[in-house]
């Protein structure tokens, strides 16, 4: 080897992706189970095989230019509940603030409301608070606030999050009780006042609580991938689009890091294949996210609601379901279900020969829709096996006896149409409910499990176009080698919109540009691109609307122009508009790679560089699918 290679990696829950880039623009792709008794890490393991390295064997210095990885870690350890056990602090008599939250109902016909369960394993009322202005209104009380940190941690738990009243104009007080928790031996502590340094206390402790809810599991993935990386530069996917230096990688940006390398891959090959508007259906072992690209700049949002709960970081319009190819598949005596617990990648579905329960890849297996032979034989207790198809058919022969059917076959049936309907609903919630017809978007399907459901899928929506693309299996880790290393740094107002809330927009923006130019060239910045935005919001109203910096009268045309766009109508010209917040987001675009012939195996590599035609397929490899 004379050049180093570049790596790109999107570790699922099931199934992690791995293309090595060599210096002529060569693709190489591997799949590996993500969890496996043959090795430790399934990042590190994927680097050696690049490297043609033994399993143990040390990487020299040098042999890889960069890492690059977006994972699922953050994502399914949210959905499946798995996260670190956690105290929260908030201002005394906010205790059940995320219980109550905003009120929203998603269902609001629905006589029955399930509330998501509570990430925080216990909630511990402070007593201390600022004003609105930013003063003290009550003194801390320290005495109390470490007892009952020196409890929590005498029980085991791992993680502090902090949530103080109008701590996002003071956060002083916030800072003392980080050094409290600290003092009593946590090493996990998240302020909301860092998290999300913007007005609202329900949006700012929900996402403290989130972040402290997965940081230690993210960290602990992250210094293992580091220490099986040997020192090579590791850098991760954020939910917003952009790589980050693995040092600086936070929890609360890495809930979509997966799914936000699938977003842009999807939009670069389908623009690729001539299609501006387009879905991207990115079904994996654990999960189904979906996203839309209408061309031009990516969609983002600083607010989502995963699983019911509230984030506020930056991140890419994903949408995100429970519902993946090792979904685990089940009858509670009423009703067929399909998740939202993956078998993951040890002991997997059935089919995977380790004992696993019966799952959504179970279902295909037994209808046909899935060759054995033309899997990976990576499977059973030695990782050396094909899928098992008698272990699908009898995992599903036990739930159909329960069901009252007369075959496997039937009980797949009947599964997998739910799990359709459930990605079918994934997508009206990205198209319909915001106003968009699906039918004028082809599905661009990918990931592990796409393929096998493209088809049902589109056909629940009305779409006529399905392209897949050749290496639609790892997209996701096509799109995190794309990537620009991004940074975004925000700041809150809550100024009027006049000629003085302006003024002091503008400083704003000046601090946080430098800030972001500085984040982004301690990674080895150049070719920086700044954009700056501000986010407004009409007086009375509760939602801010995201607009480039500019002249007044621009920014208010530019508002008025997005707010007719999400509602169906503008303010009037002189109505009085509220600056929430300001923003600068920094990037820097990645070396693009050459142009390469072939990949490993005889695949089309046109994936491989971002100016190449990159080709659509349907299944059978040639043009797109195009279904009238």
């Amino acid at each position: 080897m004379t050049q180093p290679l570049e790596i790109w990696i999107d570790r699922g829950g099931t199934f992690t992706d791995i293309l090595a880039r060599h210096g002529d623009g060569r693709l190489e792709a591997f799949k590996l189970l993500s969890q496996s008794p043959a090795y430790d890490d399934a990042a590190s393991a994927g680097v050696r095989r690049a490297l043609g390295l033994a399993p143990d064997a040390a990487i020299p210095s040098g042999a890889v230019s960069a890492v690059k990885m977006g994972t699922t870690v953050a994502t399914n350890a949210l959905l499946e509940l798995k996260g670190a056990r956690t105290l929260f602090l908030v201002t005394e008599g906010f205790e059940d603030a995320l219980t109550i939250a905003d009120q929203t109902r998603p269902d609001i016909f629905a006589l029955r409301i399930d509330r998501p369960a509570p990430l925080a394993a216990r909630v511990c009322g402070v007593t201390g608070r600022m004003t609105p202005d930013g003063d003290i209104a009550d003194a801390l009380d320290e005495a109390a606030a470490r007892q009952a940190l020196e409890q929590a941690k005498a029980e085991g738990f791992q993680s502090v999050a902090i949530a103080l009243i109008n701590s996002h104009a003071n956060d002083r007080q916030e800072l003392r009780l980080a050094e409290l928790a600290r003092a009593a031996g946590f090493e996990h502590v998240t302020l909301s006042s860092a998290a999300s340094p913007l007005i609202r206390l329900i949006p700012r402790a929900s996402t403290a609580v989130i972040d402290a809810y997965l940081q230690p599991v993210l960290q602990d993935y992250v210094a293992r991938v580091a220490k099986g990386l040997d020192g090579a530069p590791l850098y991760f996917m954020q939910s917003g689009g952009g790589l980050s230096d693995a040092n600086m990688f936070a929890a609360r940006n890495a809930v979509l890091s997966g799914p936000a390398g699938g977003v842009v891959g999807m939009a670069v090959t389908a623009k690729a294949a001539g299609f501006e508007k387009v879905i991207g259906f990115d079904m994996g072992g654990t999960s189904t996210d979906v996203s839309r690209h209408d061309g031009g700049d990516y969609a983002r949002t600083d607010i989502a609601r995963l699983d019911g709960r509230v984030l506020r970081a930056p991140m890419l319009a994903v949408h995100t379901v429970a519902a993946g190819g090792g979904s685990i598949l089940g009858f509670d005596g009423e009703r067929a279900r399909v998740g939202p617990h993956s078998a993951g990648a040890d002991p997997g579905p059935a089919c995977y020969g380790r004992g696993g329960p019966a799952a959504v890849t179970d279902a295909n297996l037994a209808l046909g829709r899935i060759q054995p032979d033309w899997f990976p034989r990576v499977f059973g207790p030695d990782q050396d096996q094909g899928l098992d198809a008698g272990a699908a058919r009898a995992a599903l022969s036990d739930l159909a006896d329960a069901m009252g059917l007369d075959s496997p076959e039937a009980a797949a049936e009947g599964f997998l149409a739910v799990a359709v309907e459930a990605m079918a609903g994934a997508i009206r919630q990205i198209t319909t409910a915001e106003g968009v017809d699906p039918r004028g978007y082809a599905l661009n399907a990918f990931g592990g499990a796409g393929g096998q459901h493209a088809c049902r899928v589109a056909d629940a929506l009305g779409m006529t176009t399905a392209l897949i693309h050749p290496q639609a299996g790892l997209l996701s880790a096509y799109g995190i080698g794309l990537a620009p290393i991004r940074a975004l740094h925000e700041a809150g107002l809550e100024r009027a919109f006049d000629a003085a809330g302006l003024k002091a927009a503008r400083a704003a923006l000046g601090t946080l540009s430098d800030q972001a130019r500085a984040s982004v060239a301690d990674q080895g910045g150049d070719n920086i691109r700044i954009r700056t935005e501000l986010r407004l919001r009409a007086a009375g109203s509760d939602t801010a609307i995201p607009v480039p910096a500019g002249e007044e009268a621009d920014i208010r045309t530019a508002f008025g122009e997005a707010h007719r766009r999400l509602f169906g109508f503008a303010p009037d010209d002189d109505a009085a508009l509220i600056l929430e917040s300001a923003a600068a987001p920094a990037e820097r675009p990645p070396a693009r790679p050459r142009p390469a012939a072939r990949a490993r195996g005889g695949a089309p590599a046109g994936a491989a560089a971002a100016d190449s035609r990159i080709s659509a397929a349907s299944s059978s490899g040639a043009k797109p699918n195009r279904r009238r």
